[in-house]
C-alpha cells in the first residue's frame, strides 16, 4: 500500500508538469489568435488564465498564479520542471522555488535553477522551509540588489484580509511591514498587561482581541453603524427554528448564534466574570428587517425590474443578497461590480434575472472577445459562461437559509398558490416586516436592543 501511495504521488507530480506544458502552449496559441484578430499588444493573453482556472476548477486568481508558475517552469527553470516530472518535487514545492526567484532576470533564474537541481541533493529530505531558505540564499548571491529592492517594494503590498474559521470565528489578517506589525502587537500586549494588572479577568489573548476591535471600530461589539446583512428565515428569527442563517462575507452560521447576535451587542454570550461595567453594548443600536420573497421548494429570489441602466440601490441589495460572492464558477471573491449578464448595449434588461454580482477581475474578463454569458433556467438563478474555446460552465446562486434540500420539504415551508403575493416586495426600514405572518427568508440588516417585527 505504501509503495502504491508513493507511486501515485509521483504520478501526480508528473501530471502537474504536463499541465504546466499544456498551459504554456495554450497561452501561446491564444495570444496568436488574439493578435490575428487585431487585439492590442498590451492586451494579448487576456482571459487565458481564467480559462485555465475554469478547466482546473479553480478561481480566476488561482488560475493566474498557475499560469505564471507554468511559464516560469517551462521557459526559465527546466531543471525544476524535470524534477517535478520525475516526482522529486511536488507542485507546491516547485511553486516555492518559482516564488523565491520571481525578481531575478531570466539568466539569473536559470542559474539558480541549475544550482538547486534535484541531482545536487538539495531536496533530499528537505522541508518547505529548507527549500525556501536555499532558494533565497541562491537568489541573493546572484542579484543582491534586486532582492533588497524587493524587500523595500514589499511594503506597497500591505493589506488586510478576512477568512472564515470554525465555530463562527474568523481570521482577520494584516500584512504589514515588520516594524509596523511589531509596533501594533506591542501596543496590544501592553494594553493587555495593564488591564490584567488592574484586575481584569479576561485572558491576555481576549484583551488583545477586544482592544483591536474597539480601537478599530470605536465600539466594544464592533458593529455600531455597520450594516452586516444577516440573512435568516422568519422561523429562525421569531420561532427559535434551527435553520442556519448566512452572514455575508463569512458564510453559514448557527441559528442560535444569529439570534444572539441581534441582542448581545455583536458577540457571543460569555460567562459573567464580575467585570460588568454597567454599559449596555446594545444602546443606540437598531435592527431593520427587509422582506425577501423566495419561491417555495427552490429558494429562488423573486426578481425586481428596472428600466435604468444602473442597478438601483434596492436591486443592488437584492442581487448581492442572492449571489453572496462572485458568480463566476469556482470564484468566491467579494462582489465588486453588478453586471448585466446580457449586456445593456445589446438590449439586456436591468433586472434581477439579467443581473449578477462579479468581482472586478471577472467582470473585466467577461468583456474580452470570445466570452459570453447567458441566463438559463434552473431551480435558482443560474447562468452559463462560455469561454473563447467554446467550453461552457454554469453557476447557480447559493441556497438561501430555508431552502429545502432537493426532493424534500423542510418543516414550516410556506404554502404555494394564490396566497403568496404576486408582486415582489422588499420592505424599507423598520416597517420592512409586517406584524402578521412573514414571508421567508427575512433579513436582519442592523441590530437593535429589541428586534422589531
Amino acid at each position: 500500500m505504501i509503495a502504491e501511495i508513493r507511486e501515485i504521488e509521483d504520478e501526480k507530480s508528473a501530471m502537474s508538469a504536463r499541465q504546466a506544458r499544456l498551459s504554456v502552449a495554450f497561452d501561446l496559441i491564444q495570444r496568436r489568435k488574439q493578435a490575428a484578430a487585431g487585439m492590442p499588444a498590451d492586451q494579448l493573453g487576456a482571459g487565458v488564465a481564467a480559462q485555465i482556472a475554469l478547466a482546473r476548477r479553480e478561481s480566476p486568481a488561482k488560475g493566474g498564479r498557475l499560469l505564471g508558475l507554468a511559464k516560469a517552469l517551462v521557459t526559465e527553470m527546466p531543471r525544476t520542471l524535470a524534477a517535478l516530472e520525475a516526482g522529486q518535487l511536488n507542485e507546491w514545492r516547485a511553486t516555492l522555488l518559482v516564488r523565491e526567484t520571481a525578481t531575478l532576470s531570466a539568466e539569473d533564474r536559470a542559474a539558480v535553477d541549475e544550482e538547486l537541481a534535484a541531482d545536487t541533493g538539495t531536496f533530499d529530505g528537505a522541508g518547505d522551509r529548507q527549500i525556501i531558505a536555499a532558494a533565497r540564499a541562491a537568489a541573493y548571491r546572484r542579484d543582491p540588489r534586486t532582492v533588497t529592492q524587493r524587500a523595500a517594494h514589499a511594503a506597497t503590498e500591505r493589506t488586510v484580509t478576512l477568512r472564515p474559521a470554525p465555530d463562527t470565528m474568523c481570521y482577520l489578517t494584516a500584512l504589514l511591514p515588520a516594524s509596523a506589525g511589531v509596533a501594533v502587537y506591542a501596543a496590544l500586549t501592553r494594553h493587555a498587561d495593564t488591564a490584567r494588572a488592574a484586575g481584569d479577568p479576561r485572558t491576555r489573548g481576549q484583551l488583545k482581541a477586544d482592544a483591536l476591535v474597539q480601537q478599530t471600530t470605536g465600539a466594544p461589539g464592533g458593529i455600531t453603524g455597520i450594516e452586516i446583512q444577516l440573512v435568516m428565515t422568519d422561523r429562525t428569527l421569531l420561532q427559535a427554528d434551527a435553520e442556519p442563517a448566512r452572514l455575508p462575507g463569512y458564510g453559514i452560521v448557527p441559528a442560535g448564534w444569529a439570534r444572539e447576535l441581534l441582542t448581545s451587542g455583536g458577540t457571543a454570550p460569555e460567562p459573567d466574570t464580575g467585570a460588568n461595567t454597567g454599559t449596555d453594548p446594545r444602546e443606540d443600536l437598531r435592527i431593520w428587517l427587509r422582506r425577501l420573497y423566495t419561491a417555495p421548494g427552490t429558494g429562488d429570489l423573486v426578481a425586481l425590474d428596472s428600466r435604468a441602466r444602473i442597478f438601483p440601490p434596492g436591486l443592488r441589495r437584492f442581487i448581492t443578497a442572492r449571489d453572496a460572492t462572485c458568480r463566476t464558477p469556482y470564484c468566491d471573491a467579494p462582489i465588486r461590480h453588478l453586471d448585466h449578464i446580457n449586456p445593456w448595449h445589446d438590449g439586456g434588461e436591468t433586472t434581477a434575472t439579467n443581473g449578477a454580482g462579479l468581482c472586478e477581475a471577472c467582470n473585466h474578463t467577461k468583456e474580452t472577445p470570445g466570452w459570453r454569458a447567458q441566463p438559463r433556467p434552473g431551480p435558482r438563478h443560474t447562468l452559463n459562461v462560455t469561454t473563447p474555446t467554446g467550453h461552457t460552465y454554469h453557476s447557480t446562486a447559493p441556497p438561501l437559509p430555508g431552502t429545502p434540500p432537493a426532493g424534500s420539504t423542510l418543516p414550516g415551508t410556506p404554502r404555494t398558490g394564490h396566497d403568496l403575493p404576486e408582486t415582489p416586495l422588499i420592505g424599507n426600514g423598520p416597517s420592512g416586516c409586517s406584524t402578521g405572518p412573514l414571508p421567508w427568508p427575512c433579513t436582519g440588516w442592523r441590530r437593535a436592543p429589541t428586534p422589531r417585527s
